[in-house]
Protein backbone atom coordinates (compact mmCIF):
# COMPACT_ATOMS: atom_id res chain seq x y z
CA UNK A 1 0.00 0.00 0.00
CA UNK A 2 1.42 3.25 -0.49
CA UNK A 3 1.77 5.90 1.88
CA UNK A 4 -0.98 8.78 2.68
CA UNK A 5 0.02 12.07 0.57
CA UNK A 6 -0.60 14.32 2.99
CA UNK A 7 -0.13 18.56 3.82
CA UNK A 8 -0.82 20.91 6.27
CA UNK A 9 -2.50 24.05 6.93
CA UNK A 10 -1.85 26.13 9.90
CA UNK A 11 -4.57 28.52 10.50
CA UNK A 12 -4.20 31.38 12.65
CA UNK A 13 -6.55 34.89 13.08
CA UNK A 14 -5.42 36.89 10.41
CA UNK A 15 -4.84 40.97 10.44
CA UNK A 16 -5.51 43.58 8.30
CA UNK A 17 -3.97 44.03 5.55
CA UNK A 18 -2.64 47.47 6.29
CA UNK A 19 -2.20 50.09 9.26
CA UNK A 20 -5.03 52.53 6.54
CA UNK A 21 -8.27 53.20 8.56
CA UNK A 22 -10.03 51.63 5.32
CA UNK A 23 -7.91 48.31 5.76
CA UNK A 24 -8.63 48.19 9.07
CA UNK A 25 -12.30 48.67 9.11
CA UNK A 26 -12.28 45.98 6.20
CA UNK A 27 -10.67 43.54 8.81
CA UNK A 28 -13.15 44.54 12.03
CA UNK A 29 -16.07 44.19 9.46
CA UNK A 30 -15.36 40.53 8.62
CA UNK A 31 -14.47 39.97 12.30
CA UNK A 32 -17.51 41.04 14.14
CA UNK A 33 -19.95 40.05 11.26
CA UNK A 34 -18.63 36.76 12.32
CA UNK A 35 -21.98 35.11 14.15
CA UNK A 36 -20.00 33.29 16.40
CA UNK A 37 -17.99 36.39 17.57
CA UNK A 38 -21.25 38.33 18.60
CA UNK A 39 -23.76 35.84 18.15
CA UNK A 40 -26.89 38.22 18.24
CA UNK A 41 -29.15 37.55 15.05
CA UNK A 42 -27.91 39.23 11.43
CA UNK A 43 -29.82 42.23 11.25
CA UNK A 44 -29.21 43.39 14.93
CA UNK A 45 -25.34 42.58 14.52
CA UNK A 46 -25.19 44.38 11.44
CA UNK A 47 -26.76 47.73 12.75
CA UNK A 48 -24.46 46.90 15.60
CA UNK A 49 -21.13 46.52 14.08
CA UNK A 50 -21.49 48.10 10.35
CA UNK A 51 -23.37 50.88 12.30
CA UNK A 52 -22.18 51.62 15.85
CA UNK A 53 -18.47 49.64 16.25
CA UNK A 54 -16.64 49.64 13.52
CA UNK A 55 -17.00 53.30 12.47
CA UNK A 56 -16.06 54.41 15.88
CA UNK A 57 -13.57 51.42 16.68
CA UNK A 58 -11.25 51.71 13.27
CA UNK A 59 -9.69 54.58 13.80
CA UNK A 60 -8.38 53.81 17.44
CA UNK A 61 -7.92 50.06 16.24
CA UNK A 62 -5.55 51.63 13.35
CA UNK A 63 -3.79 53.59 15.86
CA UNK A 64 -3.03 50.38 18.09
CA UNK A 65 -2.09 48.37 14.73
CA UNK A 66 0.17 51.58 14.13
CA UNK A 67 2.07 50.79 17.40
CA UNK A 68 3.02 47.05 16.30
CA UNK A 69 3.10 47.44 12.78
CA UNK A 70 6.63 46.00 11.61
CA UNK A 71 8.63 46.68 8.59
CA UNK A 72 7.40 43.33 7.46
CA UNK A 73 3.79 43.87 7.83
CA UNK A 74 2.06 42.52 10.76
CA UNK A 75 3.52 41.12 13.54
CA UNK A 76 0.66 38.02 13.68
CA UNK A 77 0.73 37.55 9.67
CA UNK A 78 4.87 38.17 9.75
CA UNK A 79 5.25 35.05 13.17
CA UNK A 80 3.06 32.71 11.11
CA UNK A 81 5.11 32.91 8.08
CA UNK A 82 8.08 32.21 10.23
CA UNK A 83 6.23 29.46 12.01
CA UNK A 84 4.95 27.70 8.44
CA UNK A 85 8.84 27.92 6.65
CA UNK A 86 10.28 26.75 10.54
CA UNK A 87 7.55 23.40 9.99
CA UNK A 88 8.21 23.49 6.77
CA UNK A 89 12.09 22.70 7.46
CA UNK A 90 11.53 20.03 9.78
CA UNK A 91 8.71 18.02 7.54
CA UNK A 92 8.27 16.22 4.18
CA UNK A 93 5.22 17.64 3.77
CA UNK A 94 3.85 20.53 1.77
CA UNK A 95 2.72 23.21 4.64
CA UNK A 96 0.49 26.22 3.89
CA UNK A 97 -0.69 29.20 5.63
CA UNK A 98 -4.16 30.13 6.11
CA UNK A 99 -6.17 32.87 8.16
CA UNK A 100 -9.92 32.72 9.49
CA UNK A 101 -9.96 36.58 8.75
CA UNK A 102 -8.59 38.54 5.94
CA UNK A 103 -5.76 36.90 3.88
CA UNK A 104 -4.99 34.11 2.74
CA UNK A 105 -8.11 32.30 2.82
CA UNK A 106 -8.14 28.44 3.37
CA UNK A 107 -8.85 27.86 -0.45
CA UNK A 108 -5.65 29.86 -1.12
CA UNK A 109 -3.96 27.40 1.18
CA UNK A 110 -5.53 24.21 -0.39
CA UNK A 111 -4.51 25.35 -3.94
CA UNK A 112 -1.44 26.15 -2.80
CA UNK A 113 -0.95 22.55 -1.24
CA UNK A 114 -2.13 20.58 -4.60
CA UNK A 115 0.18 23.07 -6.58
CA UNK A 116 2.66 21.65 -4.94
CA UNK A 117 1.46 17.77 -4.68
CA UNK A 118 -1.71 17.40 -7.08
CA UNK A 119 -2.49 13.97 -5.65
CA UNK A 120 -2.93 14.99 -1.90
CA UNK A 121 -4.61 12.15 -0.28
CA UNK A 122 -5.35 14.27 3.23
CA UNK A 123 -4.84 17.84 4.27
CA UNK A 124 -3.91 18.23 8.23
CA UNK A 125 -5.70 21.51 9.03
CA UNK A 126 -3.77 23.12 12.41
CA UNK A 127 -6.10 25.66 14.46
CA UNK A 128 -3.63 27.76 15.97
CA UNK A 129 -5.80 28.01 19.53
CA UNK A 130 -4.50 26.04 22.12
CA UNK A 131 -8.26 26.14 23.65
CA UNK A 132 -11.80 25.97 22.05
CA UNK A 133 -13.93 28.81 22.36
CA UNK A 134 -17.11 29.26 19.80
CA UNK A 135 -15.14 32.80 18.47
CA UNK A 136 -11.75 31.15 17.71
CA UNK A 137 -11.69 27.36 17.38
CA UNK A 138 -14.85 26.45 16.33
CA UNK A 139 -15.08 29.58 13.58
CA UNK A 140 -11.87 28.80 11.97
CA UNK A 141 -12.65 25.05 12.08
CA UNK A 142 -15.89 25.31 10.78
CA UNK A 143 -14.65 28.48 8.03
CA UNK A 144 -11.81 25.58 6.58
CA UNK A 145 -14.53 22.71 6.42
CA UNK A 146 -17.24 25.36 4.51
CA UNK A 147 -14.41 25.93 1.97
CA UNK A 148 -13.30 22.44 1.76
CA UNK A 149 -16.80 21.26 0.88
CA UNK A 150 -17.64 24.50 -1.43
CA UNK A 151 -14.39 23.63 -3.44
CA UNK A 152 -15.20 20.47 -3.70
CA UNK A 153 -11.71 19.32 -2.27
CA UNK A 154 -11.14 15.34 -2.85
CA UNK A 155 -8.77 15.29 -0.03
CA UNK A 156 -9.74 14.26 3.23
CA UNK A 157 -9.92 17.16 5.37
CA UNK A 158 -8.57 16.33 9.57
CA UNK A 159 -8.52 18.91 11.89
CA UNK A 160 -5.78 19.03 15.17
CA UNK A 161 -8.51 19.46 17.95
CA UNK A 162 -8.01 21.67 20.99
CA UNK A 163 -4.29 20.92 22.42
CA UNK A 164 -4.48 22.65 25.91
CA UNK A 165 -3.23 19.92 27.51
CA UNK A 166 -0.83 18.60 25.37
CA UNK A 167 2.14 17.06 26.59
CA UNK A 168 3.98 18.67 23.48
CA UNK A 169 2.46 22.17 23.93
CA UNK A 170 3.38 22.38 27.73
CA UNK A 171 6.93 22.00 27.54
CA UNK A 172 7.25 24.37 24.53
CA UNK A 173 5.18 26.59 27.26
CA UNK A 174 7.13 26.05 30.09
CA UNK A 175 10.38 26.26 28.25
CA UNK A 176 9.56 29.50 26.84
CA UNK A 177 8.61 31.02 30.25
CA UNK A 178 11.32 29.50 32.58
CA UNK A 179 13.75 32.33 31.99
CA UNK A 180 11.71 34.98 33.04
CA UNK A 181 11.80 32.98 36.58
CA UNK A 182 15.05 34.12 37.85
CA UNK A 183 14.17 37.68 38.06
CA UNK A 184 12.01 38.80 40.99
CA UNK A 185 8.35 38.97 40.61
CA UNK A 186 5.68 39.10 43.18
CA UNK A 187 2.86 37.20 40.81
CA UNK A 188 2.97 35.75 37.13
CA UNK A 189 -0.71 36.34 35.85
CA UNK A 190 -1.96 33.75 32.93
CA UNK A 191 -4.54 36.52 30.70
CA UNK A 192 -6.51 34.62 28.00
CA UNK A 193 -8.59 35.93 26.02
CA UNK A 194 -11.92 37.05 27.35
CA UNK A 195 -15.41 35.34 25.89
CA UNK A 196 -18.78 36.22 26.75
CA UNK A 197 -20.40 33.80 29.56
CA UNK A 198 -22.80 33.19 27.14
CA UNK A 199 -20.36 31.36 25.22
CA UNK A 200 -19.53 28.94 27.83
CA UNK A 201 -23.49 28.12 28.46
CA UNK A 202 -24.04 27.76 24.53
CA UNK A 203 -21.42 25.21 24.72
CA UNK A 204 -21.80 23.41 27.17
CA UNK A 205 -23.83 19.79 25.77
CA UNK A 206 -25.26 19.18 28.93
CA UNK A 207 -27.00 22.22 29.78
CA UNK A 208 -26.46 21.61 33.23
CA UNK A 209 -22.61 21.99 34.33
CA UNK A 210 -21.15 25.35 33.08
CA UNK A 211 -21.05 28.24 35.36
CA UNK A 212 -24.08 26.60 37.33
CA UNK A 213 -21.58 26.49 40.33
CA UNK A 214 -17.79 28.15 42.03
CA UNK A 215 -16.04 25.23 41.27
CA UNK A 216 -18.06 23.32 37.59
CA UNK A 217 -14.37 23.27 36.02
CA UNK A 218 -12.89 20.96 38.68
CA UNK A 219 -15.21 18.85 38.30
CA UNK A 220 -15.12 16.09 35.83
CA UNK A 221 -17.77 16.89 33.14
CA UNK A 222 -18.28 15.94 29.66
CA UNK A 223 -18.45 19.54 28.87
CA UNK A 224 -15.20 20.56 29.39
CA UNK A 225 -14.25 19.27 25.91
CA UNK A 226 -15.90 22.29 24.47
CA UNK A 227 -15.17 24.62 27.98
CA UNK A 228 -13.13 27.19 27.39
CA UNK A 229 -12.69 29.26 31.03
CA UNK A 230 -12.13 24.95 32.08
CA UNK A 231 -9.12 24.51 29.83
CA UNK A 232 -7.43 27.64 30.57
CA UNK A 233 -7.53 26.93 34.06
CA UNK A 234 -6.05 23.42 33.26
CA UNK A 235 -3.46 25.01 31.36
CA UNK A 236 -2.57 27.45 33.89
CA UNK A 237 -2.56 24.94 36.57
CA UNK A 238 -0.54 22.49 34.53
CA UNK A 239 2.31 24.98 33.68
CA UNK A 240 2.21 26.48 37.37
CA UNK A 241 2.96 22.66 38.13
CA UNK A 242 5.68 21.88 35.50
CA UNK A 243 7.78 25.08 36.68
CA UNK A 244 6.87 24.42 40.29
CA UNK A 245 5.79 27.86 40.84
CA UNK A 246 3.97 28.55 44.26
CA UNK A 247 0.07 28.81 44.45
CA UNK A 248 0.31 31.95 45.98
CA UNK A 249 2.26 33.22 42.94
CA UNK A 250 -0.03 32.59 39.87
CA UNK A 251 -3.49 34.17 38.82
CA UNK A 252 -5.48 34.10 35.75
CA UNK A 253 -7.77 36.52 33.88
CA UNK A 254 -9.52 37.46 30.88
CA UNK A 255 -8.75 40.41 28.83
CA UNK A 256 -10.24 41.99 25.43
CA UNK A 257 -13.64 42.60 26.64
CA UNK A 258 -16.21 43.95 24.54
CA UNK A 259 -19.42 45.14 24.97
CA UNK A 260 -21.55 45.73 28.09
CA UNK A 261 -22.43 42.14 28.44
CA UNK A 262 -21.03 39.79 31.30
CA UNK A 263 -17.83 38.30 30.07
CA UNK A 264 -15.68 35.81 32.09
CA UNK A 265 -13.66 36.84 35.23
CA UNK A 266 -11.66 38.22 36.26
CA UNK A 267 -11.04 41.02 33.46
CA UNK A 268 -7.20 41.58 33.34
CA UNK A 269 -7.44 45.66 33.08
CA UNK A 270 -9.58 45.66 36.68
CA UNK A 271 -6.79 43.43 37.97
CA UNK A 272 -3.79 45.51 36.86
CA UNK A 273 -5.17 48.27 38.64
CA UNK A 274 -5.61 46.21 41.57
CA UNK A 275 -2.71 44.05 41.96
CA UNK A 276 -0.08 47.60 43.21
CA UNK A 277 -2.67 48.24 45.85
CA UNK A 278 -2.40 44.38 47.50
CA UNK A 279 1.21 44.76 47.07
CA UNK A 280 2.02 43.44 44.19
CA UNK A 281 4.50 45.50 42.64
CA UNK A 282 6.20 43.12 39.92
CA UNK A 283 4.13 40.77 37.40
CA UNK A 284 5.32 38.74 34.79
CA UNK A 285 2.12 38.26 32.10
CA UNK A 286 1.80 36.14 29.19
CA UNK A 287 -1.23 35.86 26.91
CA UNK A 288 -1.01 31.94 26.48
CA UNK A 289 -4.57 32.05 24.49
CA UNK A 290 -2.10 33.67 21.39
CA UNK A 291 0.60 31.69 20.16
CA UNK A 292 1.39 34.10 17.86
CA UNK A 293 2.34 37.47 19.09
CA UNK A 294 -0.35 39.82 18.05
CA UNK A 295 -2.35 43.39 18.72
CA UNK A 296 -3.79 42.01 21.96
CA UNK A 297 -0.50 41.05 23.45
CA UNK A 298 2.04 43.43 22.28
CA UNK A 299 -0.21 46.38 22.55
CA UNK A 300 -3.59 45.65 24.82
CA UNK A 301 -0.72 44.47 27.21
CA UNK A 302 2.38 45.39 26.30
CA UNK A 303 1.22 48.67 26.06
CA UNK A 304 -1.98 49.82 27.66
CA UNK A 305 -1.53 46.96 30.37
CA UNK A 306 1.88 48.37 31.39
CA UNK A 307 0.69 51.72 31.61
CA UNK A 308 -2.42 50.52 33.87
CA UNK A 309 0.04 48.80 35.80
CA UNK A 310 2.30 51.30 36.29
CA UNK A 311 0.00 53.97 36.71
CA UNK A 312 -1.74 52.05 40.10
CA UNK A 313 1.65 51.89 41.35
CA UNK A 314 3.58 49.13 39.89
CA UNK A 315 7.29 48.76 39.70
CA UNK A 316 8.04 46.29 37.29
CA UNK A 317 5.98 44.65 34.57
CA UNK A 318 7.01 41.89 32.38
CA UNK A 319 5.44 40.78 29.49
CA UNK A 320 6.63 36.90 28.15
CA UNK A 321 6.21 36.73 24.02
CA UNK A 322 4.05 34.20 22.93
CA UNK A 323 5.26 31.14 21.64
CA UNK A 324 6.02 32.31 18.21
CA UNK A 325 8.77 30.41 16.53
CA UNK A 326 9.92 28.71 20.08
CA UNK A 327 12.25 25.61 18.55
CA UNK A 328 9.97 23.39 21.25
CA UNK A 329 6.87 24.73 19.69
CA UNK A 330 8.10 24.06 16.06
CA UNK A 331 8.35 20.17 17.67
CA UNK A 332 4.73 20.56 19.11
CA UNK A 333 3.03 21.51 15.93
CA UNK A 334 4.70 18.77 13.70
CA UNK A 335 3.78 16.20 17.04
CA UNK A 336 0.56 17.49 16.97
CA UNK A 337 0.35 16.95 13.25
CA UNK A 338 1.60 13.47 13.65
CA UNK A 339 -0.69 12.50 16.44
CA UNK A 340 -3.75 13.63 14.79
CA UNK A 341 -3.46 12.39 11.12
Amino acid sequence: MSATKRGIVLMNLGSPDSTEVKDVRKYLDEFLMDGRVIDTPLLWRALLVKGIIVPFRAPKSAAAYKSIWTKDGSPLIVISKQLQEALQAEVGEPVALAMRYGTPAPWTAFDELLAKQPDLDEVVLVPLYPHYAMSSYETAVEYAKKAHKKGNYKFKLTVVPPFYDDADYLEALADSIKPYLHQEYDKIIFSYHGIPERHILKGDPTGTHCLKNADCCSVDSEAHKTCYRHQCIETTNLIAKALNIPASKVEFSFQSRLGRDEWLKPYTAVRLAEWPREGVKKILLLCPAFVSDCLETLEEMGEEGREIFLHAGGEEFTLIPCLNVHPLWIKAVKALVDKTA
